[in-house]
């Protein structure tokens, strides 16, 4: 891999964190976005901390106990068994006993792939923008906006 000594860096954009605008005779200080990696590294720590803690208990464990595609079916249906288990005491979102850490893994597919978090949700939208100045030397007189949104 080849390092270019003189590459081209992007011009910064008004309203745009990202890119700082860098004062003549003033020292670069690194990114504006620091603050929130430390942040992120700190919670992500205080969160592998937390975790540790975490056991289950002996008895929710069985050997015969729902599997992997009993997770999967569980996961999947997840948001319908809530709903129903807030006005029917006998219906569970997650079963106890399984077979442990298979369950597990099958009911976090079940959530995430299959179920609720497989749901788009968000929308696309294309938005072509034309410009049209009229200028008198150097100053904008008028300034023409056309926006047609695509999808």
């Amino acid at each position: 891999m080849r390092f270019v000594k003189n590459s081209v860096r992007p011009e910064p954009v008004e309203g745009l964190s990202f890119f700082r605008k860098e004062v003549k005779g003033t020292a670069s200080t690194g990114s504006a976005r620091t603050g929130g990696g430390i942040r992120a590294c700190v919670s992500l720590a205080a969160l592998v901390t937390l975790s540790a803690c975490a056991r289950q208990a002996a008895s929710a464990v069985v050997a015969g106990g729902p599997g992997f595609l009993q997770g999967l079916w569980d996961g999947f249906i997840f948001p319908f068994a809530w709903v129903v288990s807030l006005f029917v005491p006998e219906v569970a979102v997650y079963a106890v006993p399984n077979n442990g850490g298979w369950y597990d893994f099958g009911y976090f597919l079940g959530i995430v792939v299959f179920g609720v978090g497989a749901r788009g949700g968000t929308k696309v939208v294309y938005r072509t923008r034309t410009v049209r100045e009229s200028r008198r030397g150097k100053v904008v007189e008028s300034r023409i906006i056309r926006e047609e949104d695509e999808g």
